[in-house]
Parts: structure tokens; C-alpha cells; sequence
């Protein structure tokens, strides 16, 4: 239970409760979205506070934590010192990387209590994905891969990027996604060198490749997948630099389990792009954590210096874009494991002509 994993950091840390005011941690918590409340969490109590709008719910979802409605035109901060007095707590742990400073502040000059930095507390648990957490990620990323399968037939010439995000984002909707997980990036041509370009009314037209990087959220979780298709036909040098990020995507994941740094994944895929001669034109990193949030820990960059663990969710998405010409990126969702990783994405990526 996600109350008991929080209630290990008591036991690891110099703080008596912890108070989780961000909307992220408090679903993480209690597995449950509201727009607002607070969890308090002791070693004598666990209390969700909301209010009015998502009591009821909250009742009816929440098994961990005690629900409690905050009325009465009392504020958070009021109730929280209630909880805190009855505890006798002397030290109190504020998240300090999911508040801005000024949320941070005001929560901190208003308890009675000593506050401590939580600093990468719940970001730390929430990198090794239970069971279930697993689970719903599956079930984002098979819808989007249902809305992949439909959405191609609608790429033609003539079409322009923004209506095949449209038509995605009704897709993983209609299909049971709660939301997406970013806005949908479609982009063609000349466009698709821009690897977070936004989708604009420029018609699609032969030859060009068009990029589709998107993914939708199931009960909190995020999928993340992103598939290049060419319309009408290739060029020898399009194919080319398909096949090599392709080959470099497969580096990755072969690279990738438990106990070898992001770093390293990232340098095999890499190593793959530099050697086809495209070093200078794969600029971002091999892949990035997903759960509650699409980019989370842990990291598959130049710059990931820990190990992956297992029970991870990473993605892995090397590209090369080449700009005033066209771009490549192949992005699948992978769960390290202790002796390699599982790809949870089933989508085909092999090149498709359409």
C-alpha cells in the first residue's frame, strides 16, 4: 500500500509526519484525483483532507486514508496543525521539487511544527512501478496504439498535421483515455526535423514523413509512444535514416536493464547514430522515466548517472532530425527488469509507406 511505502521515509528521515499538498503526490498517496486537499501522514494517523466537491467520491475510492471534508471556511494549513498538535509532532517534511517557493513558504510559516525539506521523497518510490501501476500504463498505451492503428488511415495528402492530432486526441478519448498525456505532436516535411514542433495547418504531401509523438493517461498514468510513417514514398537517404535510428532504438533496448546507468543505454543507441555519421543530429536523450507524470525519473541520457532500477518504466526514443529536410524519431515504452527489459509497446516500427 502506497500509505505504508510513505510511512517507510518516517522511519529514514529526521521529520515526525509528512504533509502532501501537491496534486501528483496526493494521487500517488491516496490514488485519487482532486484539484485540491491535503495528506497528512504520521505514524499514528493518515488523513486526506478535501473538500466539498470531491468528498463524496474520495469516500467511496479511498481505503488507505482516512477522508476528512474540510468546511467551516477553515483553511488547510488550519487543520493540519489540528492533526499535528494531537500527534505531538516536532518535525514536519514539506515537499519542496513539486511546490513552487512561494507555495513552499506559506505552507512553512503556517504549521506548528519545524519544517524539513521531503526533497526527492515521493519521487524516489514512485520510480519502481507496482503491480498495478504497470497495469494502467499498459492500458494507456494500448489505447493510443488503437488510435495509431485507426489514425493512419486518415494520413493522405492534402490533410494537414493539425487534423491528425485532432483525430488522435478523439481516438485515445473515444477509446477510454481520461486525458492525454501531452498535446499531441504531429509534424511533416520540413517540419518533422523539429523534434517537439506543434502541429500546424500545413498539408501533408508525398514524400514527406510525418512524426506522431503522443499518448494518453488510464486512472492517473501516462503512456508515451511516437511512430515516423512515410507518405507516398522514401528517398534512398530517408530510408536510410529510418533504418538507422531503428537500429539505434534496438542498441538501446538491448542495453538497457537493471543496474546500468541511463548513460549507458543512451551511449549504445548513440554510438549506433555517430557511426551512420548523424552524431551531431540526435541532440536529446535515449528515453525518460513515465508514471503520473510523462517525464518523471529515472533518466536514459548523457547525463544519467544512476542506475536504472527494476521495476522501471523508461522510454526509448532516439531520433535524428536534419533540419529544412525532415526528421526520424521511434519512441517505445520499456520496464527494466533485472536480467534486460520488456518493451510494453506492441505497435509495429517497421517503416510504413502509406
Amino acid at each position: 500500500m502506497k500509505r505504508d511505502e510513505l510511512r517507510s521515509l518516517l522511519c529514514e528521515a529526521p521529520y515526525d509526519a509528512l504533509v502532501l499538498t501537491s496534486e501528483i503526490s496526493r494521487r500517488y498517496a491516496t490514488g485519487f484525483h482532486s484539484t485540491a486537499g491535503a495528506v497528512y501522514l504520521s505514524a499514528k494517523q493518515a488523513v486526506f483532507y478535501t473538500d466539498f466537491r470531491y468528498v463524496e467520491a474520495a469516500r467511496a475510492a479511498v481505503t488507505d486514508f482516512e477522508v476528512r471534508e474540510i468546511g467551516g471556511g477553515k483553511s488547510y494549513t488550519a487543520v493540519i496543525n489540528e492533526l499535528i498538535e494531537q500527534d505531538g509532532v516536532k518535525k514536519v517534511a514539506l515537499e519542496d521539487r513539486m511546490l513552487t517557493y512561494a507555495e513552499y513558504m506559506s505552507w512553512a510559516s503556517a504549521l506548528h511544527a519545524v519544517v524539513v525539506r521531503l526533497e526527492d521523497g515521493v519521487e524516489r518510490l514512485r520510480v519502481c512501478k507496482e503491480d498495478d501501476e504497470v497495469h494502467k500504463i499498459v492500458a494507456a498505451q494500448r489505447i493510443a496504439e488503437q488510435a495509431l492503428e485507426e489514425v493512419l488511415n486518415d494520413i493522405k495528402v492534402g490533410v494537414t498535421e493539425k487534423e491528425i492530432a485532432a483525430r488522435l486526441t478523439y481516438l485515445m478519448l473515444h477509446y477510454g483515455a481520461e486525458n492525454m498525456s501531452f498535446d499531441p505532436i504531429v509534424v511533416s516535411g520540413a517540419n518533422s526535423s523539429k523534434p517537439h514542433g506543434v502541429p500546424t495547418e500545413k498539408e501533408i504531401q508525398a514524400g514527406d514523413f510525418v512524426t506522431m509523438d503522443f499518448g494518453c493517461i488510464v486512472d492517473g498514468y501516462c503512456s508515451d509512444m511516437t511512430r515516423t510513417v512515410a507518405v507516398g514514398n522514401v528517398t534512398d537517404e530517408m530510408q536510410t535514416v529510418y533504418d538507422t535510428v531503428l537500429n539505434a532504438q534496438l542498441a538501446g533496448i538491448a542495453a538497457c536493464k537493471a543496474g546500468v546507468t541511463g548513460r549507458e543505454v543512451d551511449g549504445a543507441a548513440r554510438k549506433v547514430i555517430a557511426d551512420a555519421g548523424y552524431g551531431n543530429a540526435f541532440g536529446h536523450g535515449f528515453g525518460h522515466g513515465v508514471g503520473l507524470e510523462i517525464h518523471e525519473a529515472p533518466t536514459a541520457g548523457p547525463r544519467g548517472e544512476t542506475p536504472l532500477p527494476a521495476g522501471s518504466i523508461v522510454t526509448a526514443e532516439p531520433g535524428i532530425y536534419l533540419p529544412g529536410k525532415f526528421g526520424v524519431r521511434i519512441e517505445d515504452m520499456l520496464y527494466v527488469i533485472e536480467d534486460g527489459c520488456i518493451n510494453l509497446t506492441e505497435a509495429p516500427k517497421q517503416l510504413v509507406i502509406l
